[in-house]
């Protein structure tokens, strides 16, 4: 692992793996409404039973975080890795209406909270760009 990747995958893993902790104790409204938003994304996510669809993203995101924090994953499988997840995240973003002004991609107050995962996408690039160097 390059030193300068350590600020990186630090923040960036122990932030997704607390989400995904979080999310381990994640009731079914809870996972319902994340579900529907995920669904902007791919419309397959609806045969997921509401309570493994839960599961199965706090699983994700505690794989991902811890990844990002072990040092023996490589910056471009870390990279990829963190790309792919941001890369859902905005095109929920993009995808989810009310959450960004019309014609714009700038975000609405109720979508600054996702809006804002373009920091992990920009640091997935980062370290897969670095990783395949």
């Amino acid at each position: 692992m390059n030193l300068r990747n350590v600020p990186l995958r630090l923040a960036t893993g122990a932030f997704i793996l607390n989400s995904g902790i979080k999310k381990l104790g994640l009731d079914e409204a809870g996972a319902a409404g994340l579900q529907g938003m995920a669904e902007n994304v791919s419309p397959l996510v609806n045969s997921i039973p509401v309570a493994t669809f839960g599961r199965l993203l706090a699983g994700v995101e505690i794989t991902l975080g811890a990844a990002l924090l072990a040092p023996v994953v490589p910056a471009a499988v870390a990279g990829a890795g963190l790309t792919a997840f941001s890369g859902g995240l905005l095109t929920m973003y993009a995808r989810t209406p009310g959450m960004h002004e019309p014609g714009s991609l700038r975000p609405t107050q109720a979508g600054t909270a996702l809006a804002k995962d373009v920091w992990m996408f920009g640091t997935g690039l980062s370290l897969l760009i670095d990783g395949l160097r």
